[in-house]
């Protein structure tokens, strides 16, 4: 089903001139960036990936009658950020603090205080995107 959606989105089935709403394309790069992961995963979603990413690859660089690019320099970027979370395993860097337990609150400590040793700043952390959440993971029926 939300390979579908995601299929739709992206008018993957459309025709040859037709390019979809940059609202649409937004949707299915957020749906994308939040469940890629675990869709890419399923042997059932791995080609729905590959064929919606390519449709918006296309559209990234499509361009109008007039030789200009169809899409604002945001939705190109949008699109390139997802390509990239994909290429790096679904990691992408967040810049929001997220609930952390105290352990991993001394490891993260631990590891700036080495970056800094070494000259390196570190801002942001990496993120697994799309990937299913721990406590549902955990809740799987036996």
């Amino acid at each position: 089903v939300v390979g579908s959606v995601c299929r739709e989105l992206v008018l993957c089935d459309g025709g040859r001139g037709e390019m979809p709403d940059e609202l649409a394309v937004e949707c299915a790069v957020e749906l994308l960036m939040a469940i890629g992961f675990t869709l890419e995963a399923l042997p059932h979603g791995q080609p729905v990936v590959e064929e919606v990413f390519h449709r918006l690859k296309t559209v990234k660089g499509a361009q109008g009658l007039d030789g200009k690019l169809i899409y604002t320099k945001r939705m190109q970027f949008v699109i390139q950020d997802l390509l990239d979370a994909r290429s790096a395993g679904w990691s992408k860097k967040s810049f929001k603090a997220s609930a952390k337990t105290k352990e991993e609150i001394r490891l993260d400590q631990e590891r700036d205080l080495r970056h800094g040793m070494l000259g390196r700043t570190c801002t942001g952390e990496l993120v697994l995107a799309g990937r299913r959440p721990d406590f549902l993971r955990a809740k799987t029926s036996p």
